[in-house]
């Protein structure tokens, strides 16, 4: 599924059905920090995977590594590296 925005994806009643997330670092509103933050509360294991434009982002990728995510991919990406971190995330239903 595609969201306009990390609230439009949060306000949409089907985080408790993703087995995974691919967000952009930076975007209009929440940024993808935020939403991870937010989707933890809710659903702790589920996969992250972030996409940015910004090579100057070590220390938020560190960030985003260290609340869970399990990827980062700077743009341009493969489309196979993508699909790499996706097929290699941990499926973990949410805890309830």
């Amino acid at each position: 599924m595609v969201f306009s925005s990390a609230e439009e994806f949060l306000q949409s009643g089907t985080l408790a059905e993703a087995i995974c997330v691919i967000t952009d670092l930076r975007m209009p509103g929440m940024d993808g920090i935020e939403l991870q933050r937010r989707i933890r509360l809710q659903h702790p294991t589920l996969p992250v995977v972030f996409i940015t434009a910004h090579n100057n982002s070590d220390e938020i990728r560190h960030k985003a590594f260290d609340d869970g995510a399990v990827g980062f991919l700077y743009k341009p990406f493969h489309a196979a590296d993508l699909l790499e971190l996706i097929k290699t995330a941990p499926v973990n239903p949410p805890e309830k």
